[in-house]
């Protein structure tokens, strides 16, 4: 899937000989950087991903780094099926930098269609009716302008009635270090998830108007150098539930209100140095975010959460992987919409897909050894240089994770206020456009065991 970080250069320049004694003082001068393949994406953002620019001064043993760094950086945009950089070319003690690209597809005006369970298991639990289905259109520009910047609309119908708007500009000024993002996003359920009884979500088909909910934001972004990304974002959300709800649950909001409207400020900080950021196998990647959820006793949530990956390659083809997960909420006493935890989107231990865990504090653990099995490309027979082919890496995976979640508000659910741990084994197929098909076979503490499906893709 990813390119080798060095091409071949038959220029006469670069077919000389180069006598370089690593021991050598006098280091070279970056000369020209050139850009090609990119027909939509400004040769300025790719510059920018680069851990080098012209005039700095350089050893050849950092500038091999330095290749190999300006490939993950520009990989992990998003922008490129394939990334190549290579020396072009010497002038004296001055070197030619030559950043060959091959761009995505940005657009992607698709129909949509997807279940609105929390994964496949859920949706299979629930009889696989199409009612539990969303469909609709979505519109999604991942380079509008050519600066990296996102537009997306969605219309969507069916269970979930949603419109969605999201704008994303992260280089908004000279220094390409400022940016912006905002949106908006209105949505209508009949059928609400009121409560957690024996680990498991309990709905109602609502005979009112159900749940509605929108949401306003508007975000400041803020990224120094490569690796370092800031957000701060200013939020308004009003939430509106029938009162039959509250009849069921009291507590799904606070007070029993059947509606609130709040702010809420928040914080985020990454620090991303892997080879892939969608499927790392080498190097380390972090994230820390605070959030201040209301101000008054209809809504007040304080949350810290935090995330570690660790990846290391053991030998060709072996790799070992370590992710941690943490959130504290304060205070402990929150309304039940404020107590997901385990077994919503991302946030999930395998083998433990079937049941959703509810909290205001939580810490998990994963452990995945991989073995890459095999990789290959399989050709599309377009005409086209960046979409020729598609290429495929195979791993076997074993795992396990730990997990624990503290409730002290709806704590009736046997998994919470205990340790938890799972394992097993699976198989990860990794392809283009980040999609990865993940495929486990999984064993819990509860002695349960079973295949699972899942599927990761950002479009």
């Amino acid at each position: 899937m990813q390119a080798q970080p060095f091409a071949a250069d038959t220029s006469e320049a670069a077919s000389r000989p180069v006598v370089f004694n690593q021991y050598y003082s006098t280091p070279f001068v970056m000369g020209e950087i050139y850009v090609e393949g990119n027909k939509h994406t400004k040769a300025y953002i790719i510059q920018r991903e680069l851990p080098f620019k012209t005039g700095d001064s350089i050893y050849l043993t950092d500038l091999v780094d330095g290749f190999e760094i300006a490939r993950q950086q520009l990989f992990n945009t998003g922008l490129f099926n394939e990334v190549v950089v290579s020396l072009k070319s010497f002038r004296g003690y001055h070197v030619d930098v030559l950043i060959s690209v091959k761009e995505r597809w940005y657009i992607f005006p698709i129909p949509y269609i997807k279940p609105v369970d929390r994964n496949l298991a859920e949706w299979a639990k629930q009889g696989y009716g199409i009612d539990r289905l969303n469909y609709g259109f979505k519109f999604t520009h991942h380079n509008f302008s050519g600066r990296n910047d996102k537009l997306r609309m969605w219309l969507i119908t069916g269970y979930t009635r949603q419109i969605q708007f999201q704008y994303e500009q992260p280089f908004a000024d000279r220094s390409l270090k400022h940016g912006y993002r905002f949106g908006f996003m209105y949505s209508s359920n009949k059928e609400v998830n009121y409560k957690t009884v024996d680990n498991q979500q309990v709905f109602v088909d609502s005979l009112g108007f159900g749940l509605r909910q929108w949401t306003a934001h508007a975000d400041w972004l803020y990224r120094p150098g490569l690796r370092t990304f800031n957000s701060v974002r200013f939020a308004v959300t009003n939430v509106r539930v029938d009162t039959a709800i509250i009849n069921l649950n009291p507590h799904y909001l606070s007070g029993g209100k059947s509606s609130i409207t709040y702010p809420e400020i928040s914080y985020k900080v990454n620090y991303v140095k892997v080879d892939y950021v969608h499927f790392p196998l080498k190097g380390w990647m972090g994230e820390a975010s605070f959030v201040k959820r209301g101000f008054n006793k209809d809504m007040n949530l304080w949350e810290l959460s935090g995330s570690f990956t660790k990846a290391w390659e053991l030998s060709k083809k072996n790799y070992l992987s370590f992710q941690a997960y943490g959130v504290l909420r304060l205070p402990f006493d929150q309304p039940f919409v404020n107590h997901r935890l385990f077994g919503y989107g991302t946030l999930y231990l395998r083998g433990l897909e079937k049941y959703v865990i509810d909290g205001t504090a939580a810490f998990m653990s994963r452990q995945t050894y991989r073995r890459e099995l095999v990789r290959f490309s399989v050709p599309t027979f377009l005409k086209s240089t960046s979409h020729d082919k598609i290429p495929f890496r195979i791993y076997a995976r074993t795992f396990a994770d730990l997990g624990y979640a503290y409730n002290k508000s709806f704590n009736d659910n046997s998994l919470v206020n205990r340790p938890l741990c799972t394992a097993g084994f699976g198989v990860d197929i990794v392809t283009f456009y980040d999609l990865i098909l993940r495929i486990d076979y999984s064993f819990n503490q509860l002695g349960q065991n079973g295949l699972f499906l899942h599927i990761k893709n950002d479009l």
